[in-house]
């Protein structure tokens, strides 16, 4: 991908993990690899009955100069976290958006006589500067664990970065520039970007549950393949041009009511325009690729549009790093 964008000219990077619940420990450390320079710290693993053990990069980087800012929310966990913390940790690169799941939990699979298996904790992940990445569990307290991501809703830590409060002990410093990180369970992001709600409402929830919106966009595709390929053979022109019309949103109106989704007016009116960026971002997966489906839909998107705004100004960039 890197290589791609580079033959495209990209000087500066936006990594995108925004709802990305992880994947391979090995992938992470390969990911934050491109990033950091030669013999960089990024995750260690620490049990009470396991010793020590650390990934450190090597000299291959492809990324190690430019300016990097990533997007991360309450749904990123996991090997996410463990890119964005180690990213944050060397003051590499600025992270943007909400605080992360907090997912940092190390688990041996055991194979038992009768053919299960059990997944045994064994130990933690720590971002470089010693922060525990999984989110605290008090012995006994399973419900309040489980109903973490609720209660940060309910407190309005999703909406305000004036709801979080870090005690002094979870004060951390990075390593380069010596900026105050938090532990605690996940990664708090450097610029704080409160989750939008203005355009969700329950009818729109609703469409989208009932997967009505995916299907209005593969039917439209379905009946107009060939045009829409002649007609925007290249992606920017789709993007700059197409337009989801008023006979797209009458033909989902008509399946909601078949599917007995009752009407709402004002609810309706106010997701309108989410829901036609959607369809057409979901349009354009289909007609090119998912990367094509991020490009539309992330023009909605508070923290791609701030992320924009620090990448392109070298003097905010620096200054939020710290230097």
């Amino acid at each position: 991908a890197l290589e791609k964008l580079r033959k495209q000219g990209m000087k500066n990077l936006i990594l995108d993990l925004q709802g990305n619940g992880g994947g391979y420990l090995n992938i992470a450390i390969e990911l934050a690899d491109e990033f950091l320079d030669k013999n960089r710290l990024i995750v260690y693993t620490k049990g009470s009955k396991q010793p020590r053990e650390e990934a450190n990069s090597t000299a291959r980087g492809q990324f190690q100069e430019g300016r990097l800012v990533v997007l991360v929310d309450e749904s990123s966990a996991s090997a996410s976290e463990i890119v964005s913390g180690a990213i944050q940790d060397w003051d590499r690169g600025v992270i943007v958006g909400r605080r992360t799941f907090g997912k940092g939990l190390v688990q041996k699979p055991i194979p038992l006589p009768d053919g299960s298996m059990i997944r045994l904790t064994v130990s933690r992940y720590y971002t470089p500067t010693g922060r525990c990445i999984q989110k605290p569990y008090e012995n006994g307290k399973m419900e309040e664990y489980h109903h973490d991501l609720i209660d940060r809703y309910n407190r309005g830590e999703l909406m305000s970065a004036d709801s979080i409060h870090f005690p002094d002990s979870m004060k951390y410093n990075t390593l380069v520039t010596e900026r105050t990180v938090y532990g605690g369970g996940g990664i708090m992001p450097d610029v704080f970007i409160p989750v939008d709600t203005t355009r969700y409402t329950d009818y729109h929830r609703k469409l989208v549950a009932s997967g009505l919106v995916n299907r209005v966009s593969m039917n439209y595709l379905d009946r107009n393949r060939n045009q829409m390929m002649a007609k925007y053979p290249k992606f920017q022109q789709y993007k700059q041009d197409f337009v989801v019309g008023e006979d797209i949103m009458e033909e989902l109106l008509k399946m909601a009511g078949d599917e007995k989704i009752e009407f709402e007016e004002e609810q309706y009116n106010r997701s309108k325009p989410l829901i036609m960026l959607q369809i057409k971002a979901l349009i354009a997966r289909d007609l090119y690729d998912m990367a094509q489906y991020f490009q539309i839909i992330n023009d909605d998107n508070p923290s791609y549009q701030k992320a924009l705004q620090i990448i392109n100004n070298k003097e905010t960039y620096n200054r939020l790093l710290g230097r």
